[in-house]
């Protein structure tokens, strides 16, 4: 009998899919159902999942509506209490849900569970995450999820595990969102609730596109409705404040490449400063042309096996 459910939305992952799949096929903990939905995919990722043999495997197929609308109606077709999320170009160590199926038996009542995980870029090195405060060592509580979360996110969407109970509470993902659907659910589960954390890395975020998640360029808006959405809380918490201003820094610079000047200017005069490090506040007034140069040197670096970020 099944006790987690795994939700994996799909769009075009045929490259990828077949050993997200096997990498949860081969977990150590075994009382799980795969949950896959197919967010209109055009490519062969059907056929692949098809053949692959294994009565815990269920796929629905839907139209194209974004990854916020298949995890939802995934969640909605699961049958058990504790929902996984995994991408389909991800990938787990066999102990992974082991690791999160025991973090949630000791912390039965928290919000969100989630697990350590590894950036890996082109398939390279394994690049270590950086949390505030968090040693390496730590299972349970996480004392102030938004100071943890000022360098990388505690919870990330291939790493966490959440009960199904407070995905029907809190409305589930934001559909109207293309991206940053994840981390509005984040901040709405961890204003409310506790979250439980296990240092023992057991995930993977696999960037195969490297610009694409590093790009300052992109046109999308998403992320202000994040800061509009919330603005009103911050004042009631120092370290949701820094956590909002450090995205308030990162959307500035997207605006600011993207010429979208007025934006910028707003952004920074919501920041205070004190919430940003020296690298930061430097970016911040750098002209546009030396942005875009040290964007190349960081995508360059990238293929050295160095990941350089503002962020630590």
């Amino acid at each position: 009998m099944a006790i987690i459910s795994i939700i994996i939305p799909l769009f075009n992952k045929e490259l990828f899919v077949k050993q997200t799949l096997l990498s949860v096929l081969n977990q150590t903990f075994s009382e799980f159902e795969i949950i896959i939905i197919s967010d209109g995919s055009t490519d062969k990722s059907v056929t692949i999942i098809n053949d692959i043999d294994d009565e815990r495997i269920t796929l629905y197929t839907t139209k194209n509506k974004g990854v916020s609308h298949a995890r939802n109606y995934g969640i909605s077709k699961a049958n058990t209490d504790l929902i996984a999320l995994l991408d389909a170009d991800d990938l787990w160590e066999p102990n992974h849900l082991e690791n999160l199926h025991t973090l949630y038996t000791n912390f039965p009542h928290c919000g969100l569970y989630a697990t350590n995980y590894h950036k890996q870029f082109f398939n390279g090195k394994k690049i270590k995450t950086h949390f505030n405060g968090v040693s390496k060592h730590h299972f349970g509580i996480i004392e102030d999820y938004f100071s943890a979360s000022t360098s990388d996110s505690i919870a990330w969407s291939s790493a966490v595990m959440i009960p199904k109970k407070i995905f029907q509470e809190l409305g589930g993902f934001d559909e109207r969102m293309r991206t940053g659907e994840d981390t509005d659910l984040w901040i709405r589960i961890a204003l409310k609730y506790k979250v439980a954390f296990s240092s023992k890395t057991t995930s993977n975020k696999i960037l195969i596109d490297p610009e694409y998640h590093l790009s300052y360029t992109s046109g999308r808006m998403d992320q202000m409705k994040i800061i509009e959405k919330f603005k009103h809380l911050e004042n009631n918490r120092a370290s949701f404040k820094k956590y909002m201003d450090l995205n308030r820094f990162s959307i500035a610079l997207k605006r600011k490449i993207a010429g979208d000047i007025n934006t910028y200017r707003k952004l920074k005069k919501e920041i205070d400063p004190i919430n940003l490090n020296t690298k930061q506040v430097i970016l911040l007034d750098t002209p546009i042309i030396i942005i875009r140069t040290l964007k190349k040197v960081q995508f360059f670096m990238l293929r050295l096996n160095i990941y350089l970020s503002p962020f630590n």
